[in-house]
């Protein structure tokens, strides 16, 4: 199927994508036509729809989503290598020390304890301390809660 525009269409369409080109400019601080006082009166606040997230449909929000799935695509991983190299205790939960876990996974991805920190946020993991480092928390004991 053709579609055919008609010049009031092309008209309409240019005359859009000019106006939305001014807004930009406007919100742009880079730019000679930046207006300070409209950049704060429609910018997001923290708490509002929207705020620390890339616009929906950008390139930006793309990316985003992508790297979203690659980071749950590494904790379901994680939480598979834990079941295999872990110990089912009698409570009925896999445990395993940070110390074995690191050496197992750390084969497979070098990101071993940020990966933890979010299963830990996602409530996959629990264990004690913020953070866990090589050698002197070897002996943490990780639970596996999904």
């Amino acid at each position: 199927m053709i579609l055919v525009a008609t010049i009031n269409d092309l008209r309409r369409t240019w005359q859009k994508w000019s106006e939305e080109h001014i807004e930009q400019q406007k919100l742009n601080p880079f730019s000679d036509e930046f207006d300070y006082e409209h950049s704060m009166a429609v910018r997001l606040v923290k708490g509002d729809v929207g705020y620390g997230r890339p616009k929906e449909g950008s390139r930006t929000a793309e990316r985003a989503k992508r790297a979203q799935k690659h980071i749950h695509k590494e904790m379901e991983e994680l939480c598979f290598i834990i079941r295999d190299v872990g110990v089912q205790c009698k409570d009925g939960y896999i445990r395993v020390t940070f110390g074995r876990l690191f050496d197992r996974y750390v084969t497979i991805s070098d990101k071993v304890v940020g990966i933890l920190l979010r299963c830990r946020k996602h409530g996959m993991v629990a264990f004690d301390g913020e953070m866990l480092w090589q050698g002197q928390d070897d002996n943490v004991v990780i639970t596996l809660l999904a």
